[in-house]
């Protein structure tokens, strides 16, 4: 685990973000001392071409594949890091009865979590920016929780409609957890910058799941999973079936019987 760790920061921090930083802040700016030394008084707008050109051939060349990559390599070692700590804490995954199953899940959770991400982006330009930043943060500290517990929740057998249910009812304690990764990624403007420090603070959210009992206080069921739901399973249904009343479980359900 502890190699795994290490692992993520090396490649996200130590070679991606800090060859960023050092683009940005070192290499920019002794380029254009260099220039100016060179030629005297630099040119404004042929700095700016310079550092445009300069910028998108970093990009096209070295960011782009290496957050490709980044992504996918993350994803295995997230899931090395969590099927440990779940070992060490209760034993052998339980795994979902048929691979149709597993498929139909995995496919409805995907599509669930992009849907809400991009929900969280609009809730984020509501006029008011205060009311915009508590929503953002608010769907942000609940989908990195989800993120986090989902590991655990799969590896114990747990469908999709029961892990955001979970969530729904007792969400006062996923936005406490959540809520310091969610604050943390916000800050930087850069998104680039943002999925670098994820996936570097990731793995601890990870192995917390784990490690705790999430608390059963219920205040009232916050339904922000409903539109997201809604829309997954009018996708789900008209790709695989007749419209079905409950969902997601019916959904699944669904899938299973298509895809066998």
């Amino acid at each position: 685990m502890l190699q795994r760790i290490i692992q993520c920061c090396t490649l996200n921090g130590g070679i991606f973000c800090l060859s960023i930083i050092i683009f940005e802040y070192v290499i920019l700016p002794l380029l254009a001392y260099t220039m100016t030394v060179a030629f005297g008084n630099l040119n404004q707008d042929i700095w700016f071409w310079t550092r445009s050109f300069l910028s998108w051939t970093f990009g096209a060349v070295w960011v782009l594949p290496i957050f490709l990559l980044s992504k996918i390599i993350n994803s295995l070692w997230f899931q090395d890091i969590a099927d440990i700590a779940y070992k060490q804490k209760k034993g052998d995954p339980q795994q979902l009865t048929r691979i149709s199953k597993v498929i139909a899940d995995f496919s409805f959770s995907f599509v669930v979590q992009f849907l809400f991400l991009i929900q969280s982006y609009l809730v984020s330009m509501v006029p008011s920016k205060t009311v915009s930043t508590v929503l953002s943060i608010l769907h942000l500290s609940l989908l990195y929780s989800l993120y986090s517990f989902e590991y655990k929740w799969c590896n114990m057998g747990m469908e999709l409609n029961s892990r955001l249910s979970f969530i729904e009812n007792y969400w006062p304690y996923f936005l406490g957890f959540g809520l310091p990764l969610a604050v943390i990624t916000s800050l930087p403007e850069s998104y680039i910058i943002s999925g670098c420090l994820f996936s570097i603070l990731f793995p601890v959210f990870i192995i917390s799941a784990n490690e705790v009992s999430p608390s059963k206080t219920k205040v009232f069921r916050l339904k922000l999973f409903g539109p997201v739901l809604s829309i997954t399973s009018t996708i789900f249904n008209r790709s695989i079936g007749p419209a079905v009343k409950k969902i997601p479980g019916n959904v699944t359900l669904k899938a299973q019987k298509h895809l066998k």
